[in-house]
């Protein structure tokens, strides 16, 4: 799951800026304590002490150490005892003025070894979802909010079924596309249809479900995506050219990568290029993307390259959009 350096980085950095502020809590509610009992600042000295005489005392060479470390051990069960007695009439719990991480699997640190641990990976979740609401409206967009109600259930010209019915088809792949993502038979999707159908909405509530679940998602607008090919070709040298190299990186090893609105860039030679090596690649190390475009499948034949035509005809499952426009719709009932 590489995550965008960027949304790992403010992840990190949210880790810790909760650690520090546990940290400050913690001692404020300690200083608080003390200078409500100060027994507890004593005692406190006192245990750290005899942790420190625990230590020593299990390596004392010469007399008997077992007795030692028996002796160390019973006085600090008996300090800890007082202390837990004084928090208690404090109204605290004994443990009130220990440091605790928030997460004990890997101790506030975000990693476990080399792997990343879970309280880091929601994070770089969240963060990341921050990142695709940059572009997707994000807030109210999820598999819970689609309105089935737009789409009529008369039978729609030349489909053989209507809108409502093809719908339902359609959102119960995406759905399935998204929970079970990495384990649906299905790997790549391409949404096809007419604007105000609802292929981005559907494509945000896959992006927030994937994101949540722990994968690396990312979406942009085909215009974008090959602008930074561009880029990172002709500006190499540059600090655009740098930027671009890693956004390109994004696209090529994320998780997820949803390719929104092909077809509205200018096709040239070198954007049928950087489709290929787009599609190609992601391809070739089993990565899963979505495609959504106004044209069809005949019309992406008759525009692209016949390699990039066969790639998408072959190795992504084609969803179909039609009915009313739904933002006239909307627009209507207001």
């Amino acid at each position: 799951m590489p995550y965008d350096a960027n949304v790992q980085r403010r992840a990190v950095q949210r880790l810790e800026r909760e650690r520090r502020q546990r940290q400050d809590r913690a001692e404020r509610l300690r200083l608080e304590a003390y200078q409500r009992e100060p027994r507890l600042e004593q005692l406190d000295r006192r245990i750290q002490g005899t942790m420190a005489g625990l230590v020593a005392a299990a390596l004392r060479q010469g007399g008997d150490p077992v007795k030692a470390v028996r002796s160390v051990r019973e006085e600090n069960q008996d300090l800890q005892r007082e202390r837990a007695v004084l928090l208690g009439a404090m109204g605290l719990p004994e443990d009130a003025l220990d440091e605790k991480p928030a997460c004990p699997l890997c101790k506030d640190t975000g990693w476990q070894g080399a792997k990343m641990c879970r309280c880091l990976r929601e994070l770089c979740a969240q963060e990341q979802i921050k990142e695709l609401s940059k572009l997707l409206d994000l807030g109210e967009q999820s598999f819970d909010t689609f309105r089935m109600d737009y789409y009529a259930q008369n039978l729609y010209p030349g489909r053989g079924t209507s809108p409502r019915g093809n719908m339902e088809l359609v959102y119960d792949v995406c759905l399935n596309y998204a929970t079970k993502f990495g384990r649906f038979a299905i790997k790549n999707l391409f949404l096809s249809g007419a604007p105000g159908l609802g292929k981005t909405f559907l494509s945000a509530c896959i992006a927030r479900t994937v994101s949540e679940n722990g994968y690396s998602a990312v979406y942009d607008t085909a215009a974008n995506i090959f602008a930074q090919f561009e880029a990172r070709k002709f500006l190499r040298d540059s600090a655009d050219g740098q930027d671009a190299r890693d956004e390109t990186r994004r696209y090529l090893n994320c998780d997820l990568l949803i390719l929104d609105d092909l077809g509205s860039e200018l096709t040239t030679q070198f954007t049928q290029s950087a489709l290929y090596e787009l599609i190609n690649t992601r391809l070739a190390a089993d990565r899963r993307t979505v495609i959504s475009s106004n044209l069809s499948m005949e019309e992406v034949a008759q525009r692209y390259a016949p390699q990039i035509a066969s790639r998408i005809d072959g190795e992504y499952h084609s969803l179909y959009f039609f009915g009313d426009d739904i933002r006239l719709l909307k627009k209507n009932r207001l």
